[in-house]
């Protein structure tokens, strides 16, 4: 008897193999996203859960820590800004936001210190490094160029802090938090308006710096520090309080040449 022919097209490079290799690829794309976005260690609810503290008005994040600063630091730079733009500004609507934003944030000050008294937090008294190059900027400039550069910085940073708000405000447990981050989307809201009015916006860069602009994931860093048992006093901001807004509406001017 003949023996048989070996039998061609058997094992892994079968066309049977070729279809479980295709088979197990297909099941294994579909399982990757769903493991690679599951809430695995130092993300999503673990990472808020290691940054929060308890308080007796609710945990305390480490979002909402940086928050409490970041309204204080906008106030630092914001109101004196705005003190400038009330004196250097060339147009009614840019005098007219400069004292939108010394009211905004007198009000927001005396709020922003309160809620960190009762929750033990410190603020800072100064600026930050890039607030400070802000204000030098504006300082050195002049006429329509500082009309400019007024508006365009400052709607930049609302803009920007607009997007914290929100996130704070939808996503915080704390009800001093969330009251302040109130009061804060009203502020920013009625800055971004004002500014807007100016008819100074320069809305393609404004979109290219927002665009380029990302918030860094909240694991990138050490949390914000937490509630002390003696946080040291801030200073209170020197403007024009006011518990509410009787601020004259904005006011437009057409668009500069």
């Amino acid at each position: 008897m003949r023996p048989r022919p070996p039998l061609e097209g058997r094992g892994i490079l079968s066309g049977t193999g070729i279809i479980v290799i295709g088979l197990l690829a297909t099941l294994i794309a579909l399982i990757f996203p769903i493991w690679s976005y599951a809430d695995r260690s130092g993300t999503g609810v673990s990472t808020l859960n290691a940054g929060s503290v308890p308080t007796r008005y609710g945990p305390l994040s480490a979002l909402d820590r940086d928050f409490v600063t970041k309204v204080r630091l906008a106030g630092l730079w914001e109101l004196p800004a705005g003190q400038e733009a009330e004196q250097k500004g060339t147009t009614q609507a840019v005098r007219t936001a400069g004292e939108h934003l010394v009211v905004g944030h007198t009000f927001l000050d005396q709020r922003v210190r309160d809620v960190a008294a009762k929750l033990g937090l410190q603020l800072p008294n100064e600026p930050n490094a890039q607030q400070r190059q802000w204000l030098s900027t504006l300082n050195a400039a002049r006429g329509t160029d500082y009309d400019r550069d007024f508006v365009n910085i400052t709607r930049l940073s609302h803009g920007k802090v607009f997007s914290v708000v929100a996130e704070v405000r939808a996503t915080t447990r704390n009800s001093l938090v969330r009251a302040l981050a109130d009061d804060a989307n009203t502020t920013v809201l009625d800055h971004i308006k004002v500014l807007e009015a100016t008819g100074y916006v320069d809305w393609d860069a404004l979109a290219r710096d927002m665009a380029m602009a990302s918030t860094p994931p909240l694991t990138s860093s050490p949390a914000p520090p937490g509630p002390t048992a003696d946080p040291s006093p801030a200073t209170p901001l020197t403007g024009s309080p006011s518990p509410t807004y009787p601020l004259p509406p904005a006011a437009t001017s057409p668009p500069p040449r």
